[in-house]
């Protein structure tokens, strides 16, 4: 997962022949499904980002770094960057820059995909600032009472928030006809999670399991419409985040798999038909890796994430 407490124990995954992608979604010119992802600029996002131009998508691309302006916490990766490579990749990338705390910028990339494209069939939430005020100091796997309090704005305001906003003017989008022999349309929220484990920051912990609920409560809500909502709990992945953090040490690297793992999966399950099965649950990158039967671009299929 991105650069939350405690990452250190996950373990390397066999090797396994076969196709890195199960199928491809629709590539007809004017059936190519839409997306968006947000929070793209790096991490887990470009990765998904990517995966979904590999299965020959429209891929916005959505984040607040750019190449006009300060990339966040001064790492490298700007939307830009992330929609080249999913053009490269066999899809169309679009780089849109936004800020999804902020309501009306959240109303105002909807209304532009509305007027470009119509509808919106892949919705991923990948956007996460909890992180950006994690110094490395130890405060962040402090005990409760001594978490400092920004953590509070940080996970609930800066993290969860943007999720909410972005889903909720999203859904008009999503619940227009689908082009024929469409898969179901596709909602992810890119979670943490450790097989019920506690994440080591009470704040942190509680917010990610609320993203899972989100999911359980959307899937409810638009079963009518025939959306797949699905929380996706990647491994230990090696972003930009991580790569900093253990610079040096090469074991712990090892262990880790690319944020097109988990790119993948949301590719292998918006392809699938019989993807609502699956609507309302949490599922791991691994998980849907031994059924769709992807690979990383190592060609191994990582184990999901577990403490060590």
């Amino acid at each position: 997962m991105a650069a939350g407490p405690r990452s250190e124990g996950a373990t390397v995954g066999p090797v396994v022949a076969g196709p890195p992608v199960a199928k491809s979604l629709p590539m007809s010119d004017n059936d190519r499904p839409i997306a968006l992802v947000t929070g793209a600029s790096r991490g887990v996002g470009a990765g998904i980002a990517r995966a979904l131009g590999e299965a020959g998508a429209v891929v916005y691309v959505t984040g607040r770094s750019t190449r006009a302006a300060p990339r966040s916490d001064g790492l490298t990766g700007t939307i830009e960057e992330t929609a080249e490579a999913v053009t490269a990749a066999g899809g169309e990338g679009i780089a849109l820059a936004c800020d999804h705390h902020d309501e009306a910028a959240a109303q105002a990339q909807m209304r532009r995909i509305a007027g470009e494209r119509h509808r919106l069939d892949v919705l991923v939430n990948n956007a996460w600032g909890g992180y950006e005020r994690n110094t490395g100091d130890g405060s962040f796997a402090a005990p409760f009472q001594g978490l400092p309090t920004h953590f509070w704005a940080d996970m609930f305001e800066g993290a969860l928030k943007p999720a909410f906003l972005t889903t909720r003017h999203a859904l008009p989008l999503m619940t227009t006809p689908r082009p024929v022999d469409a898969p179901p349309r596709t909602i992810v929220n890119v979670v943490a999670w450790a097989f019920g484990e506690y994440l080591g920051n009470l704040w942190y912990d509680v917010a990610k399991a609320a993203a899972i609920r989100m999911i359980e409560g959307l899937a409810r809500e638009t079963a009518p419409a025939d959306i797949t909502c699905v929380a996706l709990a990647p491994g230990f992945v090696r972003t930009e985040r991580v790569e900093r953090a253990l610079a040096g040490d090469a074991t712990k690297l090892a262990a880790t798999e690319s944020a097109l793992y988990a790119g993948r999966a949301v590719a292998a399950l918006a392809c699938d038909p019989d993807a609502l099965e699956r609507s309302g649950k949490l599922v791991t990158a691994a998980e849907l890796a031994r059924d769709y039967g992807f690979t990383d671009g190592d060609g191994r299929q990582p184990p999901p994430f577990r403490f060590g």
